[in-house]
């Protein structure tokens, strides 16, 4: 996949263009300092006409970008201390899913995400972000450790879905995601998840059952993806465009249904054109959510968590008279 996605192209060009005639400036001398100027105003306004009104296909590309920052990336920028910590105890260590203890802003806290690689061997190291049981295990052996000293658990989610091969279903895919539901339920300490990327069905949400759960602007969390979605409804999975145009898996879409509690920006055009920026606004987010959570018992906090997720959705209870 190109770093620079098909629809920020005539942006690409244009920069291209004021490039080379910087270029030409230095080399031959001539000014073309006017030309400059209105080429990097038009460049600006271009920008603004593009990022300022992403479609819902356009934010799951930025969402999949390659150079889009992972788990690793985040835990290297904001948290001190960090002691990564690996296996499940029960079959191995999945690449998939890092974890560990550290800081934020002096707290201790316990960090888990989906990790994808940043180039092909990377990837294929990290199974492309798609979690075998043995990563929702780990994830949950760390949980269970953070509970019990008594630190809040972070979790960053961005994973295309649990892996689907046959391996991981003889290993127990299914129960390993279940088991991570009714768990995270239960944890007596302040969970927070953010959707830094794809949030893909189930694999995303045994990460994502937390007290607050955010999104990044060009994120997007949905049972199914796109591709999955059109191959259903018109069995062809090349009309993905058109089934995210209608499925509401956006950042904003999502925020005004109740299923999200907050929206974290992102730099102009996405997270990897300015990974330190994206990782203050991360930063803040994290720290005003663990802030409003601190102080609370452990009963508020697995109650406030039902809660938010009875709430989700619409339904009617049915009494059945004989």
């Amino acid at each position: 996949m190109p770093s620079d996605l098909q629809f920020e192209k005539p942006l690409v060009e244009l920069k291209a263009k004021i490039a080379e005639l910087r270029k030409f400036t230095e080399e031959k001398g001539i000014d073309f300092t006017e030309e400059i100027s209105k080429l990097e105003e038009k460049a600006r306004n271009l920008q603004k006409e593009i990022y300022g009104s992403l479609t819902p296909w356009q934010r799951v590309q930025i969402a999949r970008h390659p150079e889009r920052p992972t788990t690793l990336d985040y835990i290297k920028h904001i948290f001190t201390d960090f002691l990564e910590l690996h296996g499940d105890r029960l079959f191995g260590d999945d690449p998939a899913i890092v974890g560990g203890i550290g800081r934020l802003e002096n707290q201790p806290v316990t960090v888990i995400g989906h990790q994808k690689g940043k180039d092909t061997k990377d990837n294929i190291a990290r199974n492309f972000g798609m979690p075998h049981p043995e990563g929702y295990r780990k994830a949950l052996r760390l949980m269970k450790q953070a509970d019990k000293f008594n630190r809040p658990v972070i979790c960053f989610i961005n994973t295309p879905g649990a892996y689907p091969g046959i391996a991981a279903e003889e290993r127990g895919q299914s129960e390993a995601i279940a088991r991570n539901l009714l768990e995270m339920a239960a944890l007596s300490v302040p969970v927070i998840c953010v959707v830094t990327g794809e949030g893909g069905s189930g694999g995303a949400l045994a990460l994502g059952i937390g007290n607050r759960l955010l999104m990044m602007e060009n994120s997007f969390y949905s049972v199914i993806s796109p591709e999955g979605a059109a191959a259903l409804l018109w069995k062809d999975a090349s009309l993905a465009q058109r089934a995210a145009e209608h499925m509401k898996i956006t950042a904003k879409d999502l925020l005004e249904l109740g299923v999200i509690d907050g929206i974290i920006p992102e730099p102009m055009g996405g997270a990897q054109k300015d990974i330190n920026k994206q990782c203050q606004f991360m930063k803040e987010a994290l720290v005003n959510s663990l802030k409003e959570l601190t102080g609370k018992s452990g009963e508020q906090l697995k109650e406030e968590r039902y809660q938010k997720f009875v709430k989700i959705g619409e339904y009617t209870t049915f009494v059945h008279s004989s």
